[in-house]
């Protein structure tokens, strides 16, 4: 290759490797070791973005200038210039018009999963969506029970919700989900486990709580741990047991669709009832905002697990927009998560005390639990 050729690709090459090199070292600086703040988050995938972007372009010229100096006779020079990863081939789904018998087992690719939804953030009141939703399906059962009936259920899914002062997402989320679950085939119930009291947010106990309760109802077969903010963008994106322990929330449109770090298990994740009882749980002791995902990712390495993630499109969530409301960050998760092995066995659902007030509402079961630290009593760290 010519001199001035083999100088040019080099820069090239050499800008692409900069930008990636400058980003990756910001992601280490701002996530180390991957536990971060949400704007911590959404800067560092801005700066993914920008990586991409560049090496995108930078590809583009490359090949502009390579394929220009080398074109011989209609005869471009071999040079690799796929540089991004591709999705695997998607899976097949039933054709329209599928049919099958109520004896028969749900399938979990049904015709009426057709990809990509619209998400509506408007607020509406609770009633209208209760309203709304039991029109439709006049056989809901009160706690938000349902299943289907022209096919036998696959799996029994128990939809957790850690809630505090977020009355308006509440039907958001509602009007949202509760057709999606229904168009998979899912027999599911909701429960809403919300903290009263004064202390700083739990939502890891929270979901220990909702476990619990949710366990005395049914013999569930699946956990889906879901923040009330989250909306899925792709029905696709299925809520039984396949392939758990599973991290539902890979693309949040607030860290521009990216996955902030490879161990970031927060938003929407899943496991199966053996699985939660394998891990102990989530831990009881992050007091406040942040930190208690990265410790369920801790637990499921420790146990020997491997999270699976959707692909391609299917992962993808918009956020509600809110401010956490006050929800102090738990400073205290740093010293916590250094020792997440050794607390693995003494903090999570064996330690667990409290008592709940249980009600059955149209579309969910309420739970609501004072929690305190005299509850779920641990040695310090």
């Amino acid at each position: 290759m010519p001199t001035h050729l083999r100088f040019r690709r080099r820069s090239f090459l050499g800008l692409i490797f900069f930008f990636s090199l400058s980003t990756s070292l910001l992601y280490f600086i701002y996530s180390a070791p991957g536990i971060v703040n949400e704007y911590v988050f959404m800067a560092q995938a801005t700066g993914i973005q920008i990586r991409e972007n560049v090496k995108n372009i930078g590809a583009q010229v490359l090949e502009q200038v390579v394929r220009g100096a080398y074109s011989v006779n209609g005869t471009d020079y071999s040079y690799d210039f796929n540089l991004s990863e591709s999705d695997s081939p998607p899976p097949t789904y039933l054709p329209e018009g599928f049919t099958y018998l109520p004896s028969q087992v749900c399938p979990d690719r049904l015709p009426s999963m057709k990809g990509r939804l619209e998400v509506n953030m408007s607020e509406v009141s609770l009633e209208e969506v209760e309203r709304s939703l039991l029109e439709s399906e006049p056989n809901m059962a009160p706690g938000g029970y349902w299943k289907p009936k022209d096919c036998l259920p696959r799996w029994k899914v128990a939809i957790l919700v850690p809630f505090r002062n977020r009355h308006e997402h509440l039907p958001i989320l509602f009007r949202h989900l509760v057709p999606v679950l229904r168009k998979q085939r899912l027999q599911f119930a909701f429960y809403v486990v919300e903290q009263g009291g004064t202390e700083p947010f739990n939502r890891a106990m929270l979901f220990n709580v909702g476990y619990k309760e949710a366990m005395k109802d049914l013999d569930w077969d699946c956990l889906v741990f879901h923040d009330v903010d989250h909306l899925m963008q792709n029905d696709r994106n299925y809520y039984g047991c396949t392939d758990m322990p599973r991290h539902f929330a890979v693309k949040l449109d607030k860290y521009s669709y990216m996955l902030p770090y490879n161990e970031f298990f927060g938003g929407v994740s899943g496991l199966t009832v053996k699985q939660f009882k394998k891990i102990n749980g989530f831990p009881n002791a992050f007091w406040g905002w942040g930190g208690e995902d990265d410790d369920l990712w801790n637990r499921v390495q420790f146990a020997n697990l491997t999270v699976s993630r959707p692909h391609g499109e299917q992962g993808r969530y918009m956020s509600i927009p809110h401010h956490h409301r006050g929800e102090v960050q738990f400073l205290g998760r740093y010293s916590l998560l250094r020792h997440s092995k050794a607390r693995q066995k003494v903090d999570g659902l064996n330690n667990l005390n409290y008592s709940p007030i249980v009600s059955r509402r149209p579309l969910y079961t309420n739970i609501t639990v004072s929690l305190s630290r005299k509850l779920a009593p641990i040695a310090d760290y």
